[in-house]
């Protein structure tokens, strides 16, 4: 099964984090945060994962802290749970509408983390929680899990949908990257041999 448990403490945010991405969509979520607990529950449930997170963070600071971390402890957790890769499709992409919104994303699961985000014109705050730290969460998740993420906004003006529908595609183009591949089921999908 492709499963993983990660556990993170820092001075700033104590992370309990269960993955299995051969899961149902079921997510249990605790982040401290109201709106980072809606975007992973419906990332979970998108993703077709097993999620659940138990969080405690300094957010009395602000949320920094703990959307950062989860995107860390996330980010290694699929890496673990991914293994040697052997089999997955490697490539997902999707092209999600929410309401007025339309955003593209785009995954390689390649081994060399990076994220490439350009979703301007967002308001500053969605509730209490700042708009930018979602794209220090895909920084984050990118960079731990070896997977190269795209997310574009293509069209929107609802900030609320513009983020709902970021993690909806990106959990899409996980869910079809992640697949096994039933051509290919026992390689690694690439010409090194490794990813």
């Amino acid at each position: 099964m492709r499963i993983a448990e990660k556990n993170r403490k820092t001075a700033e945010t104590d992370i309990r984090l269960q993955l299995n991405l051969d899961g149902k969509g079921t997510g249990n979520v605790r982040t401290g945060c109201g709106f980072l607990d809606h975007m992973l529950t419906l990332f979970t449930r998108h993703a077709r994962i097993d999620l659940t997170v138990d969080c405690t963070g300094d957010v009395q600071v602000d949320y920094h802290h703990t959307v950062e971390d989860i995107g860390i402890t996330l980010g290694q957790a699929f890496k673990e749970a991914l293994g040697d890769k052997r089999g997955v499709v490697r490539y997902g992409d999707t092209t999600l509408p929410m309401d007025e919104t339309l955003i593209l994303s785009a995954v390689d699961i390649s081994g060399r983390g990076g994220c490439f985000y350009s979703v301007p014109d967002l308001q500053e705050k969605v509730g209490d929680m700042d708009t930018e730290l979602v794209e220090e969460f895909w920084i984050a998740f990118a960079r731990e899990s070896g997977i190269t993420l795209h997310v574009r906004k293509l069209d929107g003006k609802n900030t609320h949908h513009i983020l709902e529908g970021i993690f909806k595609s990106v959990a899409r183009s996980l869910r079809k990257a992640m697949e096994i591949d039933e051509v290919f089921g026992d390689e690694i999908p690439s010409t090194k041999g490794v990813l």
